[in-house]
């Protein structure tokens, strides 16, 4: 059963987050599918992917490279999995009609945007009416995420 994970950012903006999340995906080399609202916006961290560190980069490709077997990460407007990914990350408010094809989704919204909270929360219960495992998940004051919500087997428990 896929298991959903709710990234509540608050403290970094999502251009600062994804990288950070997407690093740990590699570490422990999983392939990854970011799917973001926009073509446009799929253009924007498809270029700040590239930047966002002095020392490194992060491998990744759009389908203006090509070769999406090939890339670790895949970033895409479309609700597609073409490099075998078994992480699917839910960016700018991009919705998936499938979740249960990959082992961990990652919904990443901003909390100081009302409304991709008010859609967040309606995803929440979407998911949880579906039967996923879920976690929701928020940045403490040294910037670590830390559960604050868990619903297994429908069972919901704050932390």
């Amino acid at each position: 059963m896929t298991e959903v994970r709710f990234y509540h950012l608050q403290r970094l903006p999502l251009e600062r987050a994804l990288p950070q999340l997407l690093e740990k995906t590699l570490e422990r080399d999983w392939r990854a599918v970011v799917l973001i609202g926009t073509e446009q916006r799929v253009e924007a961290l498809n270029n700040q992917l590239w930047t966002y560190k002095k020392d490194g980069f992060l491998p990744h490709g759009t389908r203006r490279e090509g070769y999406p077997e090939l890339q670790p990460v895949w970033l895409t407007h479309e609700d597609e999995n073409p490099n075998d990914a078994t992480v699917l990350f839910l960016v700018d408010g991009a919705e998936s009609s499938k979740l249960e094809s990959y082992d961990l989704c990652c919904d990443m919204f901003d909390g100081r945007d009302d409304e991709a909270v008010a859609r967040a929360r309606d995803r929440w219960k979407s998911c949880k009416d579906a039967g996923f495992k879920m976690t929701y998940w928020q940045q403490n004051d040294g910037g670590r995420w830390e559960v604050k919500a868990e619903v297994n087997n429908d069972e919901e428990t704050g932390a």
